[in-house]
């Protein structure tokens, strides 16, 4: 193991550290993360938008009770007090700081950790780039007058450059130039960008890869002004162990498919069961996070320090396990609100899933909608539908290619770790226990996200009982109706299959190969 400098809660104790992206998934984890186990930290300030009204202060007590943060409470409730709430956007010119929080900003950071994205992938150009694109230029330029700025850690995506056969852990150019884009988006209409999106996109599959990377370059133009590290993500998913097993929040990708499933609303789905599901945890990903950041204070080279956050090939389960296994316990721990029996597959043939999409999931939609006008209650199936065929659309791009990444540098940064860090801040995926972790998950959507307790368990096991049933009678009716059309329409059946094969046979005759 390389000798390092400090330990890394010592690394941290007494430096204040600058986050954006604070109040989502990740950056409460990040914010719990660095509570807890970096106990002498000097401050955390979170930049953090005025809400409806709301304005930051008013924010920060609403952000401190949240259950993300009950470890720190029962354990040291006084490490809450470090947080302070800095009213800004990172859509707005610069971010709309105040002179007094720039300033303070200005002094005293020694670290930035950015994670504000806009990670919705049927975005607008425009939107996309002002947030990941613009957004993350505004940060950098204020991070360029940061006084004694140690380490500024910009958190991308592992699907930044979709056209690479090997994501490698370096930097790449951007299709095209950054502030050249932001420009461009700034001035033109909304209707121009909208007709001129797929030239710019090419293969790349939407607007958040093609401003991922753009953004990646963006950052790299700043080498040598302070230490920058760029940590890349895969699928972030939810927790192993911290702040609770499981524990997760919103319905982004593997997520909001499981919920899907789960309701019964999603019965196929387009997918390579072969390939890896390429997930890590939210807890694994920060804690790397965190230990790139300290490796980069560290590091007094001017290169900029690549990290793939992805978990190991030998120990990951295929999208067909982890389908398959989550179906299972969702059969064990149902949800209490589903409109059918959560029976979907796998289709690895396209033309195979959209015909189960036409029978399994429009069909039923619209025979539901019939029967809620005809009873005068409001129509909403198709409507579900149809953001589920858009968000099953996105999500197919990546489940349906291999992606392959390469992860060199974040397991000699794990390697680099004391053997005390290695358990605090464990970001080692060999340890994980994949089907333990999707018991947990389930639970985790259940409980947390859901708003299901245990106690809901015997009700929703009734409703599956009861789904299961009309499950079965209707494919009983449904296939009984199919063989009863055949039975009785055999003639026709048989003189249209003998005159298909006549009119084939002549053209056959007709034909000059023949002669």
């Amino acid at each position: 193991m390389s000798e390092q400098v400090t330990r890394i809660p010592e690394w941290y104790a007494g430096r204040s550290i600058f986050i954006t992206g604070a109040t989502g998934f990740m950056g409460k984890v990040l914010v719990e993360k660095l509570l807890h186990d970096c106990p002498d930290i000097e401050r955390l300030y979170l930049l953090v938008r005025a809400k409806r009204g709301v304005e930051p202060e008013q924010r920060r007590e609403e952000y401190v009770n949240h259950m993300a943060f009950e470890r720190v409470r029962q354990i040291q409730p006084k490490r809450l007090e470090k947080i302070h709430m800095i009213k800004g956007d990172v859509t707005l010119d610069d971010l709309g700081l105040s002179e007094d929080d720039r300033a303070v900003v200005v002094s005293k950071i020694s670290v930035i950790f950015h994670c504000a994205a806009n990670v919705r992938f049927d975005q607008p150009l425009k939107e996309a780039v002002n947030m990941n694109t613009q957004g993350t230029y505004r940060v950098l330029k204020l991070a360029e007058t940061v006084n004694n700025l140690e380490a500024f850690v910009h958190v991308s995506t592992a699907y930044c450059q979709c056209d690479e056969p090997v994501l490698e852990e370096r930097g790449y150019p951007a299709p095209h130039n950054p502030l050249g884009i932001v420009q461009m988006t700034n001035l033109l209409d909304d209707d121009i960008l909208q007709h001129i999106t797929p030239k710019l996109l090419k293969t790349l599959p939407n607007t958040y890869a093609y401003t991922k990377a753009l953004t990646e370059d963006l950052v790299s133009s700043f080498k040598g002004k302070f230490p920058i590290a760029i940590a890349r993500p895969s699928i972030v998913t939810a927790a192993t162990h911290e702040p609770y097993p499981g524990w997760v929040e919103g319905t982004n990708g593997p997520t909001g498919l499981m919920v899907g499933a789960g309701r019964g609303v999603i019965r196929s789905m387009h997918c390579n069961p072969n390939y890896p599901a390429d997930a890590i945890p939210v807890d694994i990903t920060m804690n790397a996070i965190i230990a790139v950041a300290w490796q980069r204070g560290q590091n007094k080279s001017l290169d900029i320090q690549y990290t793939n956050v992805v978990a190991s090939t030998e120990n990951s389960l295929s999208w067909g396990e982890s389908i398959e296994r989550g179906k299972a316990e969702f059969y064990r721990n149902p949800l209490c609100f589903s409109l059918w029996y959560p029976n979907g597959s796998i289709k690895s043939n396209y033309f195979h899933h959209l015909f189960c999409v036409i029978f399994f999931h429009y069909l039923p939609a619209y025979f539901i909608d019939l029967l809620l006008v005809i009873f005068r209650k409001k129509p909403f199936m198709v409507r579900v539908q149809n953001k589920v065929s858009m968000g099953l659309k996105v999500l197919q791009y990546y489940t349906t290619k291999r992606w392959e990444f390469q992860n060199t540098n974040l397991t000699k940064l794990y390697d680099s770790l004391d053997e005390r860090d290695k358990k605090i801040f464990n970001f080692n995926c060999m340890d994980i226990d994949w089907h333990e972790y999707i018991r947990n998950y389930i639970y985790g959507v259940r409980t947390y996200l859901l708003r299901e307790p245990p106690s809901t368990l015997p009700q929703a096991r009734k409703l599956l009982k009861r789904l299961y049933i009309l499950d079965k009678v209707t494919t009983f009716i449904f296939y009984g109706l199919v063989f009863w059309l055949i039975w009785t329409n055999l003639d026709v059946i048989g003189s249209s299959v003998h005159f298909i094969f006549e009119q084939s046979k002549n053209l056959i005759l007709r034909s000059p190969i023949s002669h």
